[in-house]
């Protein structure tokens, strides 16, 4: 699961914009940058996808692929798996986490964020007091 800890900024902006998509609930909910939020979109389209294919694909840097990746795995977003070259070796591919199962992580993780929130509300008389 991962830590229940949005942005407040952030959710500020969610809360303020009358219809917001998938991209900017992604970013407040798992507090990950639009260009994560676009790598997982290209991998629910091109699942078993290595990093060569998506830089190209997203037209960045490899190195930035892969701090995306690592993010979105740290997440819960993404899984990978190893396969075997022909000629010897491995190649790493990605797999987005299916859209149900990372919808169903955004509601875990923003009740999780509500539960600390109504913690903190609760403590309020204690620290008053």
């Amino acid at each position: 699961m991962t830590e229940a800890d949005p942005s407040p900024q952030r959710f500020r902006d969610l809360m303020l914009d009358s219809e917001p998509g998938f991209e900017e609930v992604m970013v407040c909910v798992f507090d990950i940058q639009r260009h994560e939020t676009r790598t997982y979109r290209t991998l629910l389209d091109q699942p078993g996808s290595t990093v060569e294919e998506l830089a190209a694909e997203l037209e960045r840097d490899r190195s930035n692929v892969n701090r995306s990746l690592s993010t979105l795995r740290e997440k819960g977003l993404a899984d990978r798996g190893r396969r075997l070259l022909d000629g010897g070796g491995h190649v790493y591919q990605y797999t987005a986490t299916p859209l149900p199962e990372a919808t169903e992580l955004m509601h875990d993780t923003l009740d999780e964020w509500t539960a600390y929130v109504h913690a903190r509300i609760d403590e309020f008389g204690d620290e008053t007091a």
